[in-house]
């Protein structure tokens, strides 16, 4: 037999728990050259470059 919990969990206990499990809505920065709304730290989707260097082609 596995282990069991020794005393329910109330709804506070719970609840509390779960209040950090929110979805976080996402950081997003204006591009220099575009315009567009992008992730920091991320390759832009829309023109394929990250600090002004070309990365990868579109």
């Amino acid at each position: 037999m596995g282990a069991l919990p020794k005393r329910k969990i109330s709804k506070q206990r719970k609840n509390k728990r779960r209040a950090h499990h929110a979805l976080k809505q996402i950081p997003l920065v204006r591009e220099t050259e575009s315009g567009k709304l992008k992730r920091p730290h991320y390759i832009s989707p829309k023109t394929g470059r990250y600090k002004g260097e070309e990365i990868k082609e579109v």
